[in-house]
């Protein structure tokens, strides 16, 4: 079931009265994992025995990790923790680019006359994979570095894995900071019920109101280009950078929302990425808990294996600490971009925001650069408030030019996409949507301007007045409402991931 639909609202408020009146942790905590199950068997039951099987699997890696650390232990351990590993990632890449490889070296095969037609298969990937997968590769790798103990209430664990507001898109939830908050009776405080209503029917807004009616636009854009002037696809392309923010920002609300109704507390995922300032900005700022997973379970240690292989000198003139950080960049966001879709268009995507992470972290490692000076001089008869206005003017045009390849589905697109901005074509739609654009894009910024200066995603209730409080919300809500009657809900964006 979406997030903005009736049946969810439905499902969410016949939860709540039940799980309060419910005496003890454990039944608290069963009752949760089997409303989960129960939410995601609604999308399609098959996927409840594939997760429970990985559920079982990874419980017990967890368990048998946390041993004593003698000779023999630790060889056990090393090999259990890899078992784990290679599992999940089998997993994952099986469902879901076991197709996308054979397609990809088919074009190989045919050069000497042979076919990859027959081993594709007719795989359904289960629904939320990629994130499920990742967190089940954080709780084995934290046991194994003993960040954490191993959890051996396997309803626990269970609910970690499954809790059904992240289950399907994230937030991307480390072990050590959900599996404690279920050792307690859950239970809703007053806060967390007002600040849960509120990132609810915010975060509905955003997605129904902004990013849905700004992704109809760009589906029937986007899906078509070759009908659509070349200013027009311009349009769409910056409605999808703004589309794909308030869907995903408005999903993560939803979920930390309706979590806080539970008494549990989901980690934020956005935190105005487009103020950002520069491209590492950017991502400690978007999807923030990818972000972090990308740093601590690959970019980390693959560093610290490169270095421990590469001799300490200079090559091509560069440092090998900067050879390294290339290295390890350019892998990480290559990764994560094929960790996004199984499409030659994510791979670039991500190749793109590993060069310019490249390019920002060479900018500021060498002064002398000629770009570095021909910007330190820029600034030098300009304000600081100038300063971050180019600069995030400069991030923001990278991160949408970097979205070509996100939109689009295909190469081909990304091809008719380019062909449409060199041979350009007017449009006598110019000032629709312009007007569109100004729009959207003034409701995204009104929203992150105020979190940004309350810096809470509940500045709604910063307001003294209860009344105006729960007025501005019960409008926000009833607007929401509206739309959602006259108009069929859009699936999130992530979801495809």
């Amino acid at each position: 079931m979406l997030f903005n639909s009736f049946i969810y609202l439905i499902f969410l408020t016949a939860l709540l009265p039940i799980f309060y009146i419910l005496p003890g942790r454990k039944s608290k905590n069963i009752y949760l994992l089997i409303s989960s199950y129960a939410f995601y068997a609604y999308w399609d039951w098959r996927f409840c025995g594939f997760i429970a099987l990985l559920t079982i699997i990874n419980f017990y890696i967890g368990k048998n990790l946390g041993s004593a650390s003698d000779t023999v232990i630790i060889k056990k351990r090393k090999m259990l923790f890899w078992s784990g590993i290679i599992f999940n990632l089998g997993i994952l890449i099986f469902f879901k680019y076991f197709n996308f490889f054979i397609g990809s070296f088919g074009v190989f095969f045919s050069l000497f006359g042979t076919s990859t037609d027959d081993l594709h298969l007719n795989l359904i990937i289960p629904l939320g994979i990629s994130f499920y997968t990742f967190q089940n590769i954080s709780y084995v790798t934290d046991v194994f570095r003993k960040k954490i103990s191993p959890e051996y209430s396997l309803t626990d664990f269970a609910l970690y894995v499954s809790f059904f507001p992240k289950l399907i898109a994230g937030p991307i939830e480390r072990p050590g900071n959900f599996l404690p908050q279920l050792k307690k009776k859950l239970a809703a405080s007053k806060a967390q019920l007002s600040e849960g209503i509120t990132l609810i029917i915010t975060g509905l807004f955003k997605k129904i109101m902004i990013g849905d009616t700004a992704g109809r636009y760009v589906d029937n854009i986007f899906k078509n280009l070759e009908y659509y002037s070349s200013y027009e696809i311009i349009a769409a392309l910056l409605l999808f950078t703004i589309q794909i923010y308030a869907d995903f920002s408005g999903y993560t609300s939803i979920a930390r929302g309706s979590a806080k109704l539970f008494g549990i507390e989901l980690m934020k995922n956005f935190e105005q990425p487009y103020f950002s300032k520069n491209i590492s900005e950017f991502w400690r700022r978007w999807h923030i808990s990818l972000s972090n997973w990308l740093r601590d379970y690959l970019y980390l240690p693959l560093s610290y294996s490169i270095s421990r292989n590469l001799p300490k000198e200079k090559y091509f003139g560069l440092k090998s600490d900067y050879i390294i950080y290339i290295l390890s960049t350019m892998v990480t966001f290559t990764l994560c971009g094929l960790w996004h879709g199984a499409s030659w268009n994510f791979v670039i995507w991500g190749a793109l925001h590993g060069l310019f992470l490249t390019v920002h972290r060479s900018m500021i490692l060498n002064k002398k650069a000629l770009t570095h000076k021909a910007v330190r001089s820029l600034f030098r008869f300009s304000g600081r408030s100038l300063q971050s206005a180019i600069s995030i003017i400069f991030t923001f045009i990278s991160i949408v030019l970097s979205f070509i390849f996100f939109g689009l589905v295909s190469l081909t697109d990304v091809a008719i996409f380019f062909e449409k901005i060199i041979f350009w074509e007017n449009s006598e739609n110019t000032l629709l949507f312009t007007s569109v654009i100004i729009a959207y894009g003034a409701a995204v910024f009104i929203f992150d301007l105020l979190e940004y200066k309350t810096g809470s995603h509940e500045f709604i209730l910063k307001i003294r007045s209860k009344g105006i409080v729960w007025g501005i919300l019960s409008a926000i809500f009833f607007v929401t409402l509206i739309y959602m009657f006259i108009a069929e809900p859009l699936p999130f964006v992530y979801f495809q991931f």
